[in-house]
């Protein structure tokens, strides 16, 4: 929490009895903490009119429409739908996930999360949702491979640079198994997670990809060396980019981006790697889970739109 918000909280706090109030609401049941707060916001609502939720709606980033057109997001969608393998299953995910979820698995700050009164949160990112479902597959059926991918328009609360919106739409996917030994399972997903982002790029006639891939040890260096022979039969460029910084910690063994390259520039569309949030879930070692997202509102910004594809 930084300063601002602090200072608010303790401001708050004092005018409703200290903090012993808040602590108190937060040690309530789930069911005890939605029936208080719907009150709270039912009160909260009453008080609106017309005039003012159309002053909300002009003013909260929340709630005001995104920048990109509607067929250029959705020729993005469908270009990279259609390139997914025959054996990866496409969801539709809900808008929303149980609370705690982003900080729980990816150890996302709550504070970039917008949590709803119910024991709820907005969705962030889609490889979140599918990582629930996916383990809700393993814990059913342990030897088989999961292989989902759904298209969510998620929220983030984090102030962004002027002209970003707070919601946006993604392309997410995973693939969750079991250790296979040797890296077997590793290298076989990453290498189809590229396959598929290379030739999903390549759909959308840009004119360039990059892969760039991030060892995060020694088994990652393994994996990533692996993937890049994958995929030296296919026109992207494969680079090992060590000097990356973003993602340590939220991954594991190994990470990567791919870039679309425009005139000599890189324009990043893809990020994901490997995480523990299956085998967290489902407490066990031995599961592994791979994501992958990609931004649909920028690459449709690459790509534009054309009317014959919808």
């Amino acid at each position: 929490m930084n300063d601002d918000a602090s200072g608010a909280l303790d401001r708050v706090a004092r005018e409703i009895g200290g903090m012993e109030t808040v602590e108190r609401l937060a040690a309530l049941s789930g069911s005890d903490f939605a029936s208080v707060m719907l009150e709270v916001i039912r009160r909260r609502a009453a008080r609106q009119t017309p005039a003012s939720v159309l002053r909300r709606y002009r003013h909260d980033r929340f709630v005001q429409p995104g920048g990109t057109s509607w067929r250029s997001v959705r020729r993005a969608g469908n270009i990279l739908a259609g390139s997914l393998p025959a054996n990866v299953e496409v969801m539709t995910l809900a808008p929303l996930v149980p609370l705690g979820t982003h900080s729980a698995l990816g150890t996302v700050s709550q504070h970039k999360i917008v949590t709803t009164i119910r024991p709820c949160e907005v969705a962030a990112d889609a490889t979140n949702a599918l990582a629930l479902e996916a383990a809700v597959r393993r814990g059913r059926d342990a030897g088989r491979s999961v292989r989902l991918a759904a298209i969510q328009r998620v929220v983030r609360a984090q102030q962004f640079p002027a002209g970003w919106s707070a919601h946006f739409g993604l392309f997410g996917m995973v693939t969750a198994g079991r250790d296979e030994g040797s890296w077997r399972f590793e290298q076989a997903a990453l290498a189809e997670h590229l396959r598929f982002a290379v030739a999903g790029l390549l759909a959308a006639e840009l004119p360039g990809v990059q892969v760039a891939l991030t060892p995060l040890s020694d088994a990652g260096e393994r994996i990533a060396a692996a993937a890049a022979a994958e995929l030296a039969s296919t026109p992207a460029a494969v680079v090992m980019d060590h000097d990356r910084t973003a993602g340590r910690g939220y991954y594991h063994d190994v990470c990567f981006k791919v870039n679309a390259l425009l005139a000599g520039v890189l324009e990043e569309i893809g990020d994901g790697g490997f995480t523990d949030w299956t085998a967290k879930l489902l407490a066990s070692g031995k599961e592994r889970l791979l994501i992958g997202g990609y931004g649909l509102d920028r690459l449709a910004a690459l790509i534009g739109d054309v009317a014959g594809d919808l």
